[in-house]
Parts: structure tokens; C-alpha cells; sequence
């Protein structure tokens, strides 16, 4: 138990960070971290630092593994590439990319995960096709409720997560968007549902932490 808590906490201060950026759960990125390198224990994370099984090449290459898919509901093991890292920093920024992104066929893939508590977000996530075990987001909400991780999400400074504040109806154009909150008398909207509602283009920078919104106008 002592491993998983050290685990937690190492994880956490990455996932409180991006959370507060980019308004994916932290709840979310720590059980993914959890169920997907065995606690840091996988031959994947080992070798290759990939803590979310993302596959590919990665910073450092790529690393072959044999994995589980499921195709009609039942297991197989086969070998498939993943990215490998040069370290766990470098993991969860490549998976907080991907969940912003998307990927080049539909780059708003995973656009119902961010914003929104842990448990919808486990849902949301396996809906998109994150992984292929029919009971991926079950695994990942029993980790959360295991070890309380929606605590990470109720950080002050996280304006999204905190069930503390205000909610404030945010309309663009007549239309209702997601909500925002109210926090401190600082009202905070989410920028990428409202640049979108704008036709306008988001993107952000993990290093820098940056956002950034282009419009036409």
C-alpha cells in the first residue's frame, strides 16, 4: 500500500498541474497512470517510461511489447510498439497532448474528458476508444473511489474542480455552453468550449503552459 501512496503522490503533482491548465481530472491522469503501468511496476514503464501505454514512437523511440486487446469482448496478446520516454514528466505531458489534440484522423477525440469530474471522465475516455477492455473506465473508477483521488481534483487555484464555487451559465451567441465558475469574484470560463464556439482555433503548449486562441476576425 505504501508503493501505491508514494505512486499517488509522485503522479499527483504532475496531474494537479496539468488539471489546472488544461482542465482534464486529475483524478483521471493518476488512475490511468495506475491501471496502465501496474504502479509503475510494467515491463513498458520500465523499459521505456510510458506510463499510459501510448503507442508509437515516442522521445526516446519506441519500445515492442506484448499486450492484451480485446476484439469481440475476448483477450488476445499481441505485439505491438509504444512509445517509449526519457522520463515520467515527459509521459504525462505526451498524454495530456493527446487528450487535448486528439488524434489526426479526429482531433477531438477525447474532447468529453476535459472539463468535466473523474468518473465522467473514466466514462467519456473509454467511449472514445481509449483502450479496448469493455471494462476499462469501471477499473479506472474503482481506483478513484479506492484511493480517493477525487481529492486532487478540489485544489484551490483549479477553477473547474472546485465544488465550492459558483457555477455561472456561460452563452455565447444565444447558445449555452459549458458551465464556468465563480471563485473569489473571478469569474472563469472554459477556454477551449467558448474559443469553439467562436470558430476560433486552441492550442496549448505543455512545456510552457500556454494557451493560445486564433481567430479569423
Amino acid at each position: 500500500m505504501s508503493n501505491k501512496l508514494a505512486f499517488i503522490q509522485k503522479i499527483a503533482v504532475f496531474a494537479i498541474a496539468d488539471m489546472k491548465n488544461t482542465f482534464i481530472p486529475a483524478s483521471l491522469i493518476i488512475a490511468q497512470a495506475a491501471l496502465e503501468s501496474a504502479w509503475g511496476t510494467s515491463g513498458l514503464t520500465k523499459k521505456g517510461n510510458n506510463l499510459f501505454g501510448i503507442k508509437g514512437k515516442g522521445p526516446a523511440g519506441s519500445c515492442t511489447m506484448k499486450t492484451t486487446e480485446y476484439v469481440k469482448g475476448k483477450p488476445i496478446k499481441v505485439d505491438a510498439a509504444f512509445r517509449a520516454y526519457n522520463n515520467w514528466g515527459e509521459s504525462i505531458a505526451d498524454h495530456t497532448k493527446l487528450i487535448l489534440g486528439g488524434v489526426s484522423w479526429n482531433k477531438n477525440l477525447y474532447k468529453k474528458v476535459i472539463g468535466v469530474d473523474g468518473k465522467t471522465a473514466a466514462r467519456e475516455i473509454q467511449k472514445a476508444g481509449y483502450a479496448t477492455d469493455p471494462k476499462y473506465a469501471d477499473k479506472l473508477i474503482a481506483l478513484m473511489d479506492e484511493f480517493n483521488l477525487y481529492q486532487y481534483d478540489v485544489v484551490k487555484g483549479a477553477p473547474n474542480v472546485d465544488k465550492n464555487s459558483d457555477k455561472v451559465n456561460v452563452i455565447v451567441n444565444g447558445k449555452k455552453i459549458k458551465d464556468g465558475k465563480l471563485i473569489d469574484d473571478v469569474t472563469y470560463v472554459p477556454l477551449r468550449a467558448v474559443g469553439e464556439a467562436l470558430g476560433a482555433k486552441i492550442g496549448f503548449d505543455n512545456k510552457t503552459k500556454t494557451a493560445t486562441l486564433e481567430t479569423k476576425i
